[in-house]
């Protein structure tokens, strides 16, 4: 079994930035690919940030390009979002997830496991 466990959100100003961590626990040689998505009150949950096993590759959907960062500490066995400038827009809950395959994907259908979800509000 492997557990994910997201941390790092809460109630933070416009413009500030915010690094969300996802902590991967068990059999952690499950999980390869990483990926942080969110979901805002009333939308789909939509993919931002995918991370690759090693790191070597980073995938970020165009709506964030320049303002989310994704990175993985695999020693740790903990994966990175860093947000910044951020905007009310970017109020959502967020979740980490991940497969067993090398690369990550866009689509939320090739994730398992989850985290809990983390919310993270944007006041201005």
């Amino acid at each position: 079994q492997v557990t994910l466990v997201e941390s790092g959100g809460g109630l933070v100003q416009a413009g500030d930035s915010l690094r969300l961590s996802c902590a991967v626990s068990g059999r952690t040689d499950y999980v390869a690919a990483m990926a942080w998505l969110r979901q805002s009150a009333g939308k789909e949950r939509e993919f931002v940030s995918g991370i690759s096993q090693n790191g070597g590759y980073t995938d970020v959907a165009e709506s964030v390009k320049g303002r989310f960062f994704v990175s993985r500490n695999n020693a740790k066995h903990e994966r990175y979002l860093e947000i910044d400038i951020l905007q009310p827009a970017d109020t959502a809950v967020y979740y980490c997830a991940g497969r067993g395959r090398a690369y990550p994907s866009q689509s939320e259908e090739d994730y398992t496991p989850w985290g809990q979800g983390n919310q993270v509000t944007v006041a201005w």
